[in-house]
């Protein structure tokens, strides 16, 4: 049986407890034990973390010390897999640049805070975004630092309204990349628990891309 270790903790206001445990049942059907956690001391375990199969993380800022980051990145390295959304992912450790090489991006805006925009799927022949099509949430849209080495699934285009500067910028939503032997998923939507339910193909996209960057 794989193993899924789920991490949540950092800023209460993405409501990481609960967006993790929306995805138990849907890891525990596809044959993962899981164990969930809110210690990011897990990180430096190195026994413990030999022994997991996928990374599932929701910590929105928060800190790591120097033997968790290293524990963390070397389980990827070694083909560990790590899957995650909003800034429970991407918006972590702003003060850790090695976490964020690995990941591929780091959030710095959101422009008019909650808004209705368009994602755009930019590989429907992708097993992750199979049968999907271009879709709208209303959520906060992410403008990010990214990785131009990231496999990128699907996109958002600012219109310039909040902020326009950024008028006609063409933003990653999704992307896959690899760390080592490790796979890494990420998807920018998913502030809080209820856009899960609300927005259908993000929960879809998000639990296909947990399968994808397991061992």
């Amino acid at each position: 049986m794989k193993k899924a270790l789920m991490v949540w903790g950092g800023w209460e206001g993405h409501e990481p407890e609960a967006c993790i445990r929306l995805f138990v049942s849907h890891l525990e059907f596809n044959g993962f034990a899981v164990e969930i956690t809110d210690d990011l001391n897990v990180y430096a375990d190195s026994f413990r973390m030999r022994e997991v199969d996928l990374i599932v993380q929701c910590v929105t800022m928060g800190e790591l010390t120097a033997s968790q980051e290293a524990g963390l990145l070397a389980a990827v390295e070694s083909g560990t897999g790590l899957a995650g959304w909003h800034g429970g992912l991407c918006d972590s450790f702003r003060n850790s640049t090695d976490y964020q090489f690995m990941t591929g991006g780091q959030f710095v805006a959101h422009p008019g805070d909650i808004i209705e925009y368009k994602v755009r799927i930019t590989k429907p022949g992708d097993p992750i975004m199979e049968g999907l099509t271009s879709f709208t949430v209303e959520s906060e849209q992410y403008f990010m630092h990214v990785d131009p080495s990231n496999e990128v699934l699907a996109t958002t285009t600012f219109s310039g309204k909040h902020a326009p500067w950024t008028g006609g910028a063409e933003m990653p939503v999704v992307w896959r990349k690899t760390w080592g032997d490790g796979r890494i998923f990420y998807c920018s939507a998913g502030h809080v628990a209820a856009d899960f339910e609300n927005f259908p193909e993000v929960r879809t996209i998000v639990e296909r891309g947990m399968l994808w960057a397991s061992r």
